[in-house]
């Protein structure tokens, strides 16, 4: 071995001996790391071609939060003054027979899901031809009753989707609000 090479050799090692472990480093943390005593018949819902998501259906069905009363409010003037009435809520608006049909599916307008579709059922509401016909005072009444869903029918325009539902005019509804689904 000639001298030059015996001079030049612990640097040589040492630069293959530094790639290797910095070869290993990298390799170990790029890896992915795996959950032990994992069921491998069950796919995180990241994996490739694993189902969707669960919703936590019990924040669905889970009543409003009431508000609680502003504890910096004015006292009533009078201390054994009577309590203010609610103010009463008029029935959902009525439609000729004619132009109601048995229970059109609400779901299909969008933003109006099953819960809503409910929502509106205890009030008697179960037809296109019903949202259609509603005016804004309706509008206002029957959001204010929607609780955490409140603003929805203006924002996602119910009542024009309601109105080219109930005439049938699938062609139009498809073209402006998209397939239904």
């Amino acid at each position: 071995m000639s001298p030059e090479i015996a001079e030049y050799l612990p640097i040589i090692v040492g630069a293959v001996v530094g790639a290797i472990v910095a070869f290993l480093v990298v390799w170990f943390l790029s890896r992915r790391s795996t959950v032990v005593g994992s069921d491998t018949k069950t796919k995180d819902v990241l994996d490739e071609g694993a189902a969707p998501a669960s919703r936590n259906q019990a924040l669905i069905d889970a009543p409003p939060v009431k508000a609680a009363p502003d504890p910096v409010a004015a006292p009533s003037a009078e201390p054994n003054a009577e309590p203010i009435a609610e103010p009463v809520v008029d029935p959902a608006p009525t439609v000729p027979e004619s132009s109601v049909s048995a229970a059109d599916d609400l779901t299909r307008i969008k933003g109006l899901g099953p819960k809503i579709a409910t929502m509106l059922k205890d009030q008697g509401i179960t037809s296109y031809a019903q949202i259609a016909a509603w005016s804004e005072a309706d509008i206002e009444r029957i959001d204010a009753s929607l609780d955490r869903f409140a603003g929805r029918i203006t924002r996602d325009q119910w009542v024009i989707q309601a109105k080219l539902l109930s005439a049938g005019d699938e062609a139009g509804f498809a073209s402006q609000f998209g397939q239904n689904g």
